[in-house]
């Protein structure tokens, strides 16, 4: 990874560049947009693997997260079958590109393009000794589903 003008730099292949013309052109925030790269045509209760047409060559160390758009379901009616997607840096092959797997619950078409899902890149957990014990010293909260109650 390159770190010159404090920007890390990551070899990225897109199967339609059209569709991501805008990729390095846009105001990236916390998470980054991807896109379908054909029209989508699910069945409810149907299983998809939907391509995103892009490949990266993540650096040693890190990671990508993928996960849906806040208005995927709302719109599509399809949730990410495996509730997020975790692309470690070894699928990083000229044919390695992203899927976003999901399960309708209602027939749709969604159009070439569309921004269906989003990633970040993170750096992998550091390495963990975990140190077993009979007692925690903190106190107890009350259990699932107990902050915030009124």
């Amino acid at each position: 990874m390159d770190k010159s003008l404090n920007k890390e730099k990551i070899n990225i292949k897109f199967t339609d560049k059209k569709v991501y013309k805008e990729f390095n052109h846009i105001e990236v925030g916390d998470w980054i947009d991807l896109r379908t790269t054909d029209i989508i045509t699910i069945r409810e209760g149907q299983f998809k693997m939907i391509d995103l047409g892009v490949a990266m060559e993540l650096p040693k160390g890190y990671e990508a997260w993928v996960a849906p758009r806040s208005s995927t379901f709302l719109k599509y009616g399809i949730l990410q079958a495996n509730s997020i997607a975790i692309i470690d840096n070894s699928y990083c092959g000229d044919d390695d590109y992203w899927k976003f797997l999901v399960l309708g619950t209602r027939n749709v078409t969604i159009p070439k393009g569309t921004r269906l899902c989003q990633f970040r890149i993170m750096k992998n957990q550091p390495e963990i000794e975990f140190n077993v014990v009979d007692r925690l010293k903190n106190k107890n909260r009350g259990g699932i589903g107990s902050t915030g109650e009124n």
